[in-house]
């Protein structure tokens, strides 16, 4: 299956990180206004180098990629400049639904509050949306707040995060270094979303066993989880078929989204290949999964040649690609949103 057939299905991506998402162009002219210094100040230079730096098979050495970007990102001008590039790109690809996601806090740096980093990214998101539907597109793009998972401010942002929920962020979720940093270390912020009917993701299972996946779906309550790919701790694999432990089919008999990325799992060694990516498996015993771009620049990718490798590998047709595109619309977390050729 080609990605030209793929680009033009409307598609729904649920796990994108705003600051993982950057045109390298952009950085460049950002980091040459603040006097910034890179590495390389040519676009497709900067983009291999980030790509090669991404590639060590390791979540922490990854995520170091993000000095870069959030250097850019401490004003709101800068801020709704991504946010609204990010929507066009997005649309590009075929995306007719995305729930973006960021940390407010990690643009605090200059001086703006955690309201006023949320409130330049939904006026980002809002310009796009504008400017694709000028250029005769439509695309419905929805933001998703992020705590970092090593600070103590989740329970701030989560009450920040209230504040928008009628004015496009329609999710939280908590972010950064998994292994040493349970969910449960921010449960207060959890179960004050939980009391308020307000939905959350939980990264886990992605740098860390399937007891972080545990924690983030008995502790806190998660009913989408980000990555979840070692959802694999669960099942044994050793015998004619595999074979489910309790926790494996409580996901399953629960149908909890699992939000993956394939390009990024292989680039922190959370998958060894497309080939053995646990999408393939999960997939055709059902679980509730659909492909994602986690960072769009960190993996050099797009959602169609996210679903065109793995198709790849697995031998999925464009009716697999609509059933996990189901699947996430059914997760998302605006109820209101319906897809429409």
């Amino acid at each position: 299956m080609k990605v030209t057939e793929i680009t033009a299905f409307p598609k729904v991506l649920l796990h994108d990180h705003v600051d993982g998402g950057l045109r390298a162009q952009t950085i460049i002219e950002l980091a040459n206004q603040i006097g910034f210094d890179l590495p390389s100040h040519h676009a497709q230079e900067f983009q291999d180098l980030i790509f090669r730096n991404c590639n060590e098979g390791s979540l922490e050495k990854y995520l170091k990629n993000f000095d870069y970007t959030i250097a850019v990102m401490q004003t709101h001008d800068n801020l709704l400049r991504v946010a609204r590039e990010c929507v066009e790109d997005l649309a590009l690809d075929g995306v007719a639904y995305a729930e973006v996601r960021g940390a407010p806090e990690l643009f605090t740096q200059d001086g703006l509050s955690i309201e006023q980093v949320i409130e330049a990214t939904l006026l980002g998101l809002e310009e796009g949306m504008k400017n694709v539907a000028v250029n005769g597109g439509k695309i419905t793009v929805r933001f998703i707040t992020c705590a970092m998972r090593h600070t103590n401010r989740s329970l701030e942002v989560a009450r920040a995060t209230l504040k928008y929920r009628n004015h496009g962020v329609v999710g939280f979720d908590i972010a950064g270094p998994e292994a040493g940093f349970p969910a449960k270390n921010h449960k207060e912020a959890f179960d004050l979303l939980y009391s308020e009917e307000f939905p959350f993701t939980i990264h886990a299972g992605e740098a860390d066993s399937v007891d972080s996946m545990i924690d983030a779906i008995h502790h806190c309550r998660a009913k989408r989880i980000g990555h979840g790919v070692r959802i694999m701790d669960a099942i044994d694999l050793s015998g004619d078929s595999p074979r489910l432990n309790e926790f494996a089919k409580f996901v399953l008999d629960q149908q909890i989204h699992l939000e993956m990325a394939p390009t990024s799992n292989i680039q922190t060694g959370a998958a060894s290949s497309y080939e053995k990516h646990p999408a393939g498996l999960l997939h055709s015993l059902g679980f509730n999964i659909a492909l994602n771009t986690d960072n769009r620049l960190m993996s050099n990718t797009t959602l169609s040649r996210e679903y065109e490798l793995m198709s790849a590998a697995h031998g999925w047709d464009l009716s697999d690609i609509e059933e996990m595109n189901a699947k996430a619309l059914s997760a998302a977390f605006d109820s209101g949103y319906a897809l429409t050729p």
